[in-house]
């Protein structure tokens, strides 16, 4: 299984080493030609989603990606890649991906200065560390849009088909729970194909 991981910028090197560490294959995004290598799924990581944005249209890796995502590549977006992946950003007039139907709050817990862990239960997988940086939240979802957690009454995670997002980052913490149920996620899919 081959799992591309955006690494234009942000945390992408955590979620390297976690997938890694699952026995799955990776293979950095940081170049259109990159995408040649096949990929079972993408992670799109936390960072700073205007510049990722951006970076993602000056390196071409855009739209090649939204059409890999339109077709159902399983996807799987922390902090700034729920941005990314979301329908609507409250407040704001830009839309990446809009791959899940779920309206974000960009830096909903604040600055730098609102980061804070929590342990809260992931539904499919049970009681989680989760470490939130400068984290959104989702303030609404979909119709089919199944909610994953709930911290202090706002939305955390979520799925719907083939994308899964969450606030929080997984992969700065020894617990790869979360990563373990993207991968399941794409082997359940294979079966069925």
């Amino acid at each position: 299984m081959n799992i591309g991981v955006l690494a234009l910028q942000g945390g992408f090197a955590e979620h390297i080493a976690a997938l890694e560490k699952l026995g799955a294959s990776v293979t950095e995004l940081r170049k259109k030609d990159d995408l040649r290598a096949g990929l079972d799924g993408l992670i799109l990581p936390g960072g700073e989603s205007t510049v990722i944005g951006r970076l993602l249209n000056e390196t071409g890796l855009f739209a090649p990606l939204r059409d890999l995502l339109d077709a159902g590549l399983p996807v799987y977006g922390t902090c700034a890649g729920m941005i990314l992946l979301a329908k609507k950003i409250v407040d704001e007039p830009a839309v990446y991906f809009g791959a899940i139907d779920v309206s974000v709050r960009r830096n909903a817990y604040g600055r730098q200065l609102g980061s804070f862990a929590a342990t809260a239960r992931f539904d499919g997988i049970g009681e989680i560390p989760m470490t939130f940086i400068r984290a959104p939240y989702i303030e609404a979802a979909g119709a089919g849009v199944a909610v994953r957690a709930v911290v202090d009454g706002h939305i955390v995670a979520a799925e719907c088909g083939s994308v899964l997002v969450t606030s929080f980052h997984p992969e700065l913490t020894d617990n790869l729970r979360v990563h373990r149920y993207f991968l399941n996620k794409i082997e359940a899919r294979e079966a069925c194909a």
